[in-house]
């Protein structure tokens, strides 16, 4: 997950930085530092990305058309 991830990601679910950091159980001000592109503790990094995966996130790779976020199709939707 990259910065541009984050703040996609998080405007996707409508959440603010204190949204997204209370459920990453981290502070305000690391998701400020995530997403103006400053390095974070691999472990913070992960905080974040799984708390939104819980929220429905996926995260799309670089795959030729640059990477991205959408929300996970609902288990059993195989549309």
């Amino acid at each position: 997950m990259n910065p541009i991830q984050c703040k996609m990601a998080r405007v996707a679910l409508g959440w603010g930085t204190r949204d997204l950091a209370k459920n990453a159980g981290v502070s305000p001000d690391t998701i400020a530092r995530l997403e103006s592109g400053e390095s974070l503790r691999s472990s913070t990094n992960a905080a974040v990305q799984i708390a939104f995966e819980n929220a429905g996130i996926e995260f799309i790779p670089q795959n030729g058309g640059g990477v991205g976020v959408r929300f996970a199709q609902p288990a059993g939707n195989k549309e």
